[in-house]
């Protein structure tokens, strides 16, 4: 029996870490309505959740078993791991993907050259460095167009 007893719905997302992405995104997702458990090490990280959030919160490492199983992750259709550091977020989404068989999993990776790792894992990952420079050069396109144009 986990944190709390659900069946099997088309939505349930685990979130792993609760800084800033994390935070906004449980509570973006239960502002949809969307079930919605995050686990993070400190208390105090929750405050960051919008007061609105309707979620479950889980102190915790979520790279121990214990806590992955009473947050019933066999459960979840969804795992995202957004932690500040690469190692946990792919423990996590490896453990989340091979053991307990999660439909999604998407890990943040602060190095672009850990990427191909993720990859052969097939989990998908979030390279906060890949897309900024992408969007910085979409903007830059933009503004060389609309120069063009003039």
């Amino acid at each position: 029996m986990g944190l709390f007893d659900i069946e099997k719905k088309e939505s349930y997302t685990i979130i792993i870490g609760c800084g800033r992405l994390g935070a906004n995104l449980a509570s973006t997702m239960s502002d949809g309505g969307a079930d919605v458990l995050i686990i993070d090490m400190d208390e105090g990280s929750f405050r960051k959740l919008s007061p609105s959030y309707g979620g479950i919160t889980v102190v915790g490492d979520a790279t121990d078993m214990q806590i992955l199983r009473e947050a019933d992750i066999a459960k979840a259709t969804a795992v995202v791991s957004v932690t500040n550091n690469d190692n946990t977020n792919i423990l996590v989404a490896q453990i989340a993907k091979e053991m307990f068989h999660v439909p999604h999993v998407i890990a943040r990776l602060y190095d672009p050259e850990r990427e191909c790792v993720y990859h052969e894992l097939g989990i998908d990952t979030i390279c906060p460095a890949v897309l900024s420079a992408k969007e910085i050069d979409k903007i830059l396109h933009l503004q060389e167009i609309q120069e063009g144009a003039l």
